[in-house]
C-alpha cells in the first residue's frame, strides 16, 4: 500500500531506538521519547497524534508491557490501527435502500478526483452494477475530456453539460438520467479549484442541495479526495471542504511514492470521517478499500 524506501519501523529504529536494554528495565529515556514524536511528526502524523502516540508507548513501557523492540513496534502498529478505528470508521461505502445511489465527489484540482472516479466506476461495474458517471466539473474541458476516457474504459454510462455551465444543472440532469436509463449509482464530478475560494464552496453547496431536491436523502455519500503527498495541507482542505458539505468518506490518493502515510491518521482523527479508499497507483485496479490493520502492517513492513 505504501511505496516508501524505508519502513517507519526502520526509520523508528535508526533514530529513536538506540539502546533495547531500556524496555527490559521498564522504561524510556526522554531522548528516545523525543526522537520518536519528532519521526512521527515528520510522517505527517500531526502534532496531536503524535503526542499521544508517544504517551500510551511511554505509559506501556512503565508497565513492563514493552520489554524489546518487537514489543516496542507490535504496540506501536496496534495503536496507529486502534486510532484508525476509533469514532466514525466505517470504510464501507453506502447505498440507498432503492436505487440510484449517488455519490458527489470533492477535492482540489490535482488531487486525483478524476482518476478516482474512473476507478470507482471499474470497480462497481466489475461488481454488476450499472454505474452512470455526470461530469460536473464544467469549467474545465481537460477533466471532462479525462472523465470520458475513464467511462469509455469502464464501459459506464457518461454525462456532462455544457462548457462553463452551472454544476448543478449537470447533476440534477444526471440524476434524471439515471433514473431513466436504470442506474444502480451515479457518481457525480465537481470543480476543485483552490479551495480558499468561497465561491467555489458556494457552488458545492448549491450542487448538494440541487441534488437532495431532486432524490431525497442524496447525495448518499459525499468523497473528499486528498493528495497524500502534501502533508498537513490536507488536513487544512478537509476542514474547509467539510465545513461547506458534510464529508462522509475520504479518499486518499498517490501513497505509492509517499513515506508519510501518517497523514491518514491525522485527517481521520482531525475530522472523525472514515477513510474509504487509498490510491496507490494509476491503474484501475490500485484502488483499495481502506483496511486500518492492513494499512498500520504495511505502514511499518515497507
Amino acid at each position: 500500500m505504501i511505496g516508501a524506501k524505508k519502513s517507519l519501523w526502520q526509520r523508528i529504529k535508526d533514530v529513536a531506538l538506540t539502546d533495547v536494554t531500556v524496555f527490559a528495565r521498564g522504561g524510556v529515556d526522554a531522548g528516545s521519547l523525543e526522537r520518536l514524536e519528532k519521526l512521527l511528526i515528520e510522517s505527517d502524523f500531526g502534532v496531536p497524534v503524535s503526542s499521544r502516540l508517544v504517551a500510551e508507548m511511554e505509559k506501556l513501557a512503565r508497565r513492563g508491557e514493552i520489554k524489546t523492540q518487537d514489543d516496542f513496534e507490535t504496540a506501536l502498529r496496534t495503536a496507529v490501527a486502534a486510532a484508525l478505528t476509533s469514532g466514525n470508521s466505517d470504510p464501507r461505502l453506502k447505498f440507498a435502500d432503492a436505487k440510484p445511489t449517488v455519490f458527489l465527489v470533492l477535492g482540489v484540482n490535482g488531487a486525483g478526483k478524476t482518476t478516482f472516479i474512473g476507478k470507482l466506476a471499474t470497480r462497481l461495474k466489475g461488481e454488476g452494477k450499472r454505474v452512470l458517471v455526470a461530469a460536473g466539473d464544467t469549467f474545465r474541458a481537460g477533466a471532462v475530456d479525462q472523465l470520458r476516457v475513464w467511462a469509455d474504459r469502464a464501459g459506464v454510462d457518461f454525462v456532462s453539460g455544457a462548457s462553463g455551465g452551472d454544476p448543478a444543472a449537470v447533476a440534477f440532469s444526471a440524476i434524471d438520467a439515471g433514473v431513466t436509463r436504470g442506474a444502480d449509482v451515479i457518481i457525480i464530478d465537481t470543480a476543485g479549484r483552490l479551495h480558499t475560494s468561497d465561491d467555489l464552496m458556494e457552488e458545492l453547496r448549491k450542487v448538494a442541495r440541487v441534488i437532495g431536491k431532486r432524490l431525497p436523502g442524496a447525495p448518499h455519500e459525499s468523497l473528499l479526495v486528498l493528495d497524500g503527498t502534501i502533508g498537513q495541507n490536507a488536513i487544512v482542505q478537509a476542514s474547509t471542504f467539510t465545513a461547506s458539505v458534510p464529508v462522509t468518506g475520504i479518499v486518499v490518493t498517490k501513497l505509492d511514492g509517499s513515506s508519510k502515510g501518517g497523514v491518514i491518521v491525522a485527517v481521520h482523527e482531525a475530522l472523525n470521517v472514515p477513510v474509504k479508499f487509498v490510491g496507490v497507483g494509476e491503474g484501475a485496479s490500485d484502488l483499495r478499500p481502506f483496511d486500518a490493520a492492513q494499512f498500520a502492517q504495511e505502514l511499518f513492513d515497507r
